[in-house]
């Protein structure tokens, strides 16, 4: 269907500007009227401006919201339906809002839930629609909404962690290299003239200095464009060359202390969605087969598609991911003692409460670290440049001291 750009108008007499997807104009229309809204004028969407806009970025806070007032109202018995509507009202995201109005258009054409859902791939991926899929199937849907709600409050809470570690070394990193440019373009240069002006020999450590400073200033816009040349680069091999981009997955995990906590990061979210999926019935090899389009890497992708064929071949659960080497010696005793007990389910829930404790206090463990690291780091950098700068300085107020 088309995308239509639109401008209307809500009860309150608040403008509200969009983007929807109808089959005609009067569709759009009477879309837009289900949501409270009065058409004002619309337009065809082209599709650069499909890009620029993007059509509103969707939040997971957005998504927890979504599912946390679903499962409520579906376990208080209230329509799906209706549900969808109440929600639809409220959402304050005019993206969202846009979506869960056509959820609402798709059921009401007959489709179930999770068929609805698909048709929105960037904002319900595999894994949700698959776990609503199941929900309807088995009549477990507000369960399956708790979990799903439980599992992106764990994800957005990973998110805070991950950005918390981020944001230290990030302002310190920035503020030292915003000292150092001031220094090499306005501070060495004058320094430079006065110790030519005075004939004072240049002690090596600061000629080092002077040397980058002239190269900085005489080649700044390669220094520029350098950074975006080579992030074009890497992300065009990225694109067109799969052999770079299984290489570049496996060097991302063996990156020292970063890599072992993103392999940990990922694991971790496998096992949480697995233990999700099987225990709303989804079968065990169509789980996986979900799952490795979501790990986000293809090196441990590779290893759920070796592990799914070897389980297809007849190999046990737990003997197939000892196999290919995936998990630690520790989950697939696990996954071996639930298989053997019949009570898998609760093996994987051990293993996402495990990989869960283990990520949290991995990354608590490295921003206990990264803070001293950095300032010992930033600290030695410091003194060397001010060491350079105000060596020779003092050389030469102690040698006018001594005329």
């Amino acid at each position: 269907m088309p995308i239509y750009r639109y401008k209307s108008i809500d009860n309150a007499g608040g403008r509200i500007s969009g983007q929807m997807d109808a089959a005609n104009p009067d569709d759009l229309e009477q879309r837009l009227s289900r949501m409270g809204l009065d058409l004002i004028s619309f337009s065809l969407a082209s599709a650069g401006m499909l890009r620029f806009a993007g059509g509103g970025r969707i939040k997971r806070q957005e998504l927890i919201t979504f599912c946390f007032h679903l499962e409520q109202l579906t376990r208080a018995g209230v329509p799906i339906l209706d549900g969808l509507a109440d929600l639809r009202d409220s959402v304050d995201h005019p993206r969202f809002r846009e979506v869960v109005a056509n959820l609402i258009d798709s059921i009401e054409g007959g489709l179930q839930l999770s068929q609805a859902m698909a048709l929105h791939p960037k904002v319900f991926d595999a894994v949700f629609v698959n776990l609503i899929r199941a929900g309807e199937t088995t009549g477990r849907l507000p369960e399956v909404l708790k979990d799903l709600t439980d599992g992106l409050k764990w994800q957005d809470e990973l998110a805070a962690q991950t950005k918390k570690i981020i944001m230290y070394p990030a302002f310190v990193t920035v503020l030292v290299l915003g000292v150092f440019l001031f220094m090499l373009f306005w501070l060495v240069p004058q320094l430079v003239e006065l110790f030519k002006s005075l004939q004072v020999a240049i002690p090596l450590q600061t000629q080092i200095l002077v040397n980058l400073s002239a190269f900085l200033r005489d080649y700044w816009y390669l220094m520029i464009a350098l950074p975006f040349a080579v992030w074009g680069w890497i992300a065009w091999r990225l694109k067109y060359d799969a052999n770079y981009r299984y290489t570049f997955d496996g060097y991302k995990l063996r990156v020292p202390a970063v890599g072992a906590i993103l392999r940990k990061i990922i694991l971790a979210r496998f096992a949480s969605y697995f233990a999700l999926m099987f225990s709303a019935g989804i079968p065990v090899l169509e789980s996986l087969r979900v799952l490795e389009g979501i790990v986000g890497n293809r090196v441990i992708e590779d290893g759920l598609r070796r592990t799914r064929r070897l389980i297809s071949e007849g190999a046990g659960i737990a003997a197939g991911f000892e196999q290919v080497n995936l998990f630690p010696p520790l989950v697939v005793r696990m996954l071996k003692v639930g298989e053997n007990t019949g009570q898998l389910d609760r093996a994987l829930l051990n293993v996402c409460y495990f990989y869960n404790r283990d990520v949290r206090e991995s990354i608590e463990r490295v921003q206990v670290m990264i803070e001293p690291a950095m300032t010992v780091v930033l600290g030695i950098i410091m003194a060397w440049i001010m060491s350079s700068v105000l060596g020779p300085v003092f050389d030469l107020i102690s040698k006018i001291g001594t005329h």
